[in-house]
């Protein structure tokens, strides 16, 4: 049967006729999914997917799965532009689509697909680590991100998941929308790697410690690892720590800046600086001195603008939970601590607990000590913090305690009824389930619940939630 005889046939059968784009398009996905599930080359799939990409004009290099995102772009600098926004939905302004352009981003898109999700096994170098964390980046831009939102949860994505296919008649992937749920796969992926790293004799080789970068998953490691290292290796790590921890200060400064602050207070004289000074105020408040003959205008009273924002003293609790599951936030929470520490009248405290509860209070200004000095892994009993919480709270009115927890506990009656004698007192009770960099985390629904009664729901997600409570009440 003639090749016109088959599309003849299967036009009046009603079933839809792949084109060569199409077909193109299926080979390259089909070639990714068998890359994905079997390390093992199929070599018709190899052979036809080398075939369409130097039909299309692009390098053979983005069919090498040792090559990294970086090096091709390295060699072919016009392509890191189509990596960008690669994954997300294009306006469609004539109902059409171009299927020679969706060859090309299926190209793109499984080279940068296949160098994040398929990770191989056995060890891992610092080399292999980097050159992921570059491929993740590149992910990252992919879907519209900044490399390292993702990871960090800084991804404004929303709304649900909405699945994709390579079957005919599909578009190219558009992944946008499943970001909530890229996000903690990525690190999953992330910590996984770490893992199967010999961290200790990476740490103790500068050169190679110094390829690291720092991410929430090699910090957690660091921390749990820290009593087991010494000398070159020791100082590798805190070194590690402390680039991680400035970077995310950077980022949560910013953040607890532009959240809200307090009202004016005019009983404050305003400062009389050049840059308070109100011109036009002080222009309609000396009209009457203006000489028309002279065409001057005689200023004897200058304005000035008040800045004094109102503030009373306030007492900031945090207690967290340094438990395994919590390591992010313990993180996250210990570096907020210390920023809010810096501001003006506001008294900090920082208690850490699993079974047992440590008052790092006077450290509370620095979170890299902070951090040196957690314990992190063991069971959960927060009435060993309550413990040391319930004494701080000296005037209720003016303070916050910030709980952060799974809330999986062992007396979980006793520690709910203290909580809730805390709220009633007057003070700001904060529940908060999660504050992690990749927003995955589960709470205890039983807490969930009693605080929803309670009228203390958990906050849960990203940490701006958190930044937002506490600037509102401290400020």
């Amino acid at each position: 049967m003639s090749e016109a005889s088959v599309v003849e046939g299967g036009a009046e059968d009603g079933a839809p006729v792949p084109d060569a784009d199409e077909n193109r398009r299926q080979v390259l996905y089909w070639r990714l999914l068998a890359r994905l599930f079997d390390p093992e080359e199929q070599v018709s799939l190899e052979s036809a997917s080398v075939a369409v990409v130097e039909d299309i004009g692009l390098p053979v290099a983005l069919l090498d799965p040792a090559a990294s995102v970086d090096s091709v772009v390295q060699r072919h600098p016009d392509l890191a532009d189509e990596f960008d926004g690669l994954m997300t939905p294009e306006p469609d302004t004539d109902g059409g689509r171009d299927r020679a352009a969706e060859v090309r981003r299926a190209a793109l898109a499984s080279k940068v697909l296949l160098n994040v999700f398929s990770t191989g096994s056995g060890t891992v170098t610092a080399e292999q680590l980097a050159r992921w964390q570059s491929d993740a980046g590149w992910l990252e831009r992919a879907l519209g991100c900044r490399p390292g939102d993702l990871r960090g949860g800084r991804a404004g994505a929303g709304g649900g998941v909405s699945p994709t296919g390579t079957g005919v008649g599909t578009p190219a992937p558009d992944l946008s929308r499943l970001l909530p749920e890229i996000g903690p796969e990525l690190g999953s992926i992330e910590a996984g790697l770490v893992q199967r790293m010999h961290l200790r004799e990476v740490l103790a080789d500068p050169a190679l410690a110094s390829r690291l970068t720092p991410s929430m998953s090699l910090i957690e490691q660091l921390l749990r690892d820290k009593n087991n290292l010494s000398g070159v290796a020791l100082a590798n790590a805190k070194a590690l720590i402390r680039r991680y921890v400035d970077e995310v200060t950077e980022v949560l400064r910013t953040q607890v800046e532009k959240a809200t602050v307090g009202e004016l207070d005019r009983s404050v004289p305003p400062k009389r600086v050049f840059r308070n000074l109100d011109l036009d105020r002080t222009i309609w408040k000396n009209l009457t001195n203006w000489d028309p003959e002279e065409e001057r205008l005689y200023v004897d009273r200058l304005y000035y603008r008040h800045t004094s924002r109102k503030t009373t003293p306030q007492r900031l609790i945090v207690v967290v939970d340094q438990s395994g599951s919590m390591v992010d936030s313990m993180v996250n929470c210990t570096i907020l601590a210390s920023i809010f520490a810096g501001l003006p009248k506001v008294d900090v405290h920082l208690i850490a607990y699993d079974t047992q509860a440590l008052d790092l209070t006077p450290w509370a200004h620095d979170p890299f000590e902070t951090l040196l000095r957690t314990k992190l892994g063991g069971g959960t009993d927060g009435t060993v913090a309550m413990a040391l919480a319930q004494p701080k709270i000296a005037e209720p009115r003016n303070t916050v305690v910030v709980w952060i927890s799974d809330f999986y506990e062992w007396r979980t009656d006793e520690l709910f009824e203290s909580m809730a004698a805390i709220h009633r007192s007057g003070a700001k009770f904060i529940p908060v389930g999660s504050v992690t960099s990749s927003g995955r985390g589960s709470v205890n629904p039983w807490f969930r619940e009693k605080f929803k009664d309670l009228g203390t729901p958990v906050i849960s997600g990203h940490i701006k939630k958190l930044v937002h409570e506490l600037k509102t009440f401290l400020t």
